[in-house]
């Protein structure tokens, strides 16, 4: 039996060498019950002496006639049994491992940026809880069902940070997915070439790219800066497709303004005074995906949503992206368990004195 384990604790040898062989303990931390072993078996050990002191006290000389079943043989079998079942349990609970196998594994995969709209028109509530907070969660989703795949994350508004790399590290990707908020953007508006510029250059620089590469625009569509459907002909004239995520309705919605404390203050305005209607342009995200070779899905819907992408983005050619190397311990404390089992069965069966005679008193 064998399985991946986390290192011990800090502070304890992650191995030992014995008779060349390396041994490491998988839970040390469970090393902390020999202590109660030893206590309890120094108070048994008190327990017998007081006993014994007690019965001479007692009895004298007589001791044997006055109690012939009782003797200290025999409890301080049972005392030992116990106490060495009890140490060999605790080093099992350990996880003594001795042994490693190595193996490298590989998965398929294509190389994947999500370029996500952090503007704030992404925070209108036509969408609940609001068209951002539900994209990174609906995103999150998708991330959990992309085994193999490299993700990488670029955000825009007025500008386009690229916030995370390609990487297979799925905790990483979504922690920087988290951290997006359209409050934090400092310059406002919707550079959507530059966003997916950004992209291409994450692509291009990635080590041993894939076959397949995929950019994913998640967006209400609106695209105040112009450009953005020879920025996706530039990409797919590197081999990249361009998939867009509509994120909204067409009747659309106010764009709340927040307190830093989250308190609604009111709704964005324009020179006017009137309030502004944020809509969602799927038109024009459906053009953008045709001239970056893709196709345009819209987030929630029942056959055209993030499933649907999924499905699209499986059909492409994989690539073996990953090579990682997982060192596997074999598992050794069956070899402590079964004894502490004898053991502490033998302890019950010890009985407390000697039989009395046939026909005794």
């Amino acid at each position: 039996m064998s399985a991946t384990v986390p290192p011990p604790a800090p502070g304890l040898p992650a191995s030992v060498e014995l008779l060349g062989e390396a041994i490491r303990l998988a839970e040390p931390r469970a090393l902390r019950l020999l202590a109660v072993v030893a206590i309890v078996a120094v108070l048994g050990a008190l327990a017998l002496a007081r006993r014994r002191a007690a019965l001479r006290a007692a009895a004298g000389a007589l001791a044997s006639r006055v109690a012939p079943g009782a003797n200290t043989a025999r409890p301080a079998l049972r005392l030992g049994l116990s106490t060495v079942g009890l140490a060999l349990l605790a080093l099992a609970l350990a996880r003594p491992q001795c042994g490693t196998q190595t193996t490298v594994t590989r998965r398929p995969g294509v190389d994947l940026v999500v370029v996500l709209d952090g503007s704030r028109s992404m925070l209108a509530r036509d969408v609940l809880p609001d068209r951002l907070a539900r994209a990174k969660l609906e995103l999150g989703t998708l991330v959990d069902g992309l085994p193999g795949h490299r993700l990488g994350l670029v955000v825009f508004a007025g500008s386009a940070y690229p916030l995370c790399p390609l990487t297979g590290d799925r905790a990483a990707f979504r922690l920087f997915l988290r951290g997006v908020d359209a409050r934090d953007m400092p310059d406002q508006g919707t550079a959507v070439a530059e966003a997916l510029l950004a992209a291409r250059d994450l692509l291009t620089g990635a080590e041993r790219g894939a076959r397949s590469r995929a950019v994913l625009l998640v967006s209400d569509g609106e695209d105040h800066e112009g450009g953005g459907e020879d920025a996706a002909r530039a990409l797919a004239d590197l081999g990249a497709r361009v998939f867009t995520l509509a994120v909204g309705t067409p009747a659309g919605g106010p764009i709340p303004l927040v307190r830093p404390s989250g308190e609604l203050a009111g709704y964005a305005k324009d020179r006017a005074g009137e309030t502004v209607i944020t809509r969602l342009d799927a038109p024009g995200l459906a053009r953008l995906a045709a001239a970056g070779g893709g196709e345009a899905f819209v987030l929630g819907a029942a056959e055209g949503g993030l499933p649907a992408f999924a499905a699209e983005l499986d059909r492409m050619e994989k690539t073996e992206l990953e090579g990682r190397t997982v060192v596997t311990w074999s598992e050794r404390y069956a070899a402590l368990a079964l004894p502490a089992f004898l053991l502490l069965l033998g302890a019950l069966l010890v009985r407390e004195g000697r039989p009395a005679p046939e026909g005794g008193p």
